[in-house]
């Protein structure tokens, strides 16, 4: 099979069929074998019945729903653990992504040898209060990943089968799947600018609450990627320097006391002085790092994946 279409909805019920009459249109002009997989994430509207219907009329529609609402991130990656095509192409149900993409994002995956091509919605029509944040998002992204890519959240995503193969969405990481793949080891990555359409039914699912979750799960996955292994590399290190700070600045309060009481200037006691307490406080903290590495380091030794590593290929 050529291509697969992984498409995870919520109530977009009025949009299918002509979502689904425009890729099957696509599809035969190029002559494209192919899958279209719906993730019905737990629409309460009539979705699932349409998506029955349309795979009475092509035998190409499949469809998988959730008895809830779970999100994105777990739609994509049912729908992942699905897809058979070479070529697996997300995209999403309200219209805004263009299925008159699919032939160039194929070709770039096939022919030009990339590992997962990644949409850019140069010009965009969602409202200011959305674009600016996304800029901001993205401008971030970047930096942490070192991925340049302009768009990290846009929907319209193609990536050669064995990449969705090796990586697993969760939660709300799927703003972040360029990072995950390059983390696997598919670093030949590359860009696109699509083309974006408003929105022709019902209202967006998304709100600015998605930005802030957006910078922690960066920043979850910034630290698995460096340190998931080696947690004492983080934690230790960190702990150690605070520990040493701490130390030396008890040991130079010391100093002082010592130094005052034998030239018989006037001082304080030491539990007068702040300097002191500041001093035991990042001793103390420093400790509980270090242990919090070590602990760490207990967890990671005995998980059960410690050793699996993506093998490319093998001669033996």
């Amino acid at each position: 099979m050529d291509i697969s279409l992984v498409i995870p909805l919520y109530n977009e019920a009025e949009s299918l069929p002509e979502l689904t009459q425009w890729i099957e249109r696509v599809m035969n002009e190029n002559d494209f074998s192919y899958e279209i997989l719906f993730i019905n994430d737990g629409s309460t509207d009539n979705s699932w019945s349409v998506i029955g219907a349309l795979r009475r009329e092509n035998s190409n529609v499949k469809g998988v729903k959730f008895r809830r609402n779970y999100g994105k991130s777990p739609a994509l990656h049912v729908g992942f653990s699905h897809a058979q095509g070479d070529v697996v192409i997300t995209m999403d149900a309200d219209l805004q992504d263009s299925p008159d993409e699919i032939p160039e994002l194929y070709k770039m995956i096939m022919t030009d040898g990339y590992d997962l091509v990644s949409g850019w919605k140069k010009k965009r029509y969602d409202p200011l209060s959305k674009t600016l944040p996304t800029k901001l998002f993205n401008a971030t992204a970047r930096k942490v990943t070192g991925i340049r890519l302009h768009d990290f959240n846009c929907g319209l995503k193609a990536y050669r089968n064995e990449v969705v193969k090796h990586i697993e969405v969760y939660g709300d990481m799927h703003r972040y799947i360029p990072y995950l793949a390059k983390n696997a080891g598919f670093t030949k990555i590359g860009e696109k600018v699509v083309r974006h359409q408003a929105r022709k039914y019902g209202k967006t699912k998304f709100g600015l609450n998605r930005f802030v979750n957006g910078y922690l799960d960066l920043m979850t996955l910034w630290f698995f990627s460096k340190f998931a292994v080696k947690p004492m590399h983080f934690f230790g290190l960190l702990g150690s320097l605070m520990f040493i700070l701490g130390f030396i600045s008890v040991i130079a309060v010391g100093a002082y006391k010592i130094y005052a009481m034998y030239s018989r200037m006037p001082y304080r006691l030491v539990t007068d002085m702040p300097y002191f307490y500041l001093s035991l406080t990042a001793m103390i903290l420093g400790t509980m790092l270090f242990l919090t590495g070590f602990l760490g380091e207990l967890v990671s030794r005995n998980a059960p994946g410690r050793n699996k590593y993506n093998i490319e290929s093998e001669l033996l």
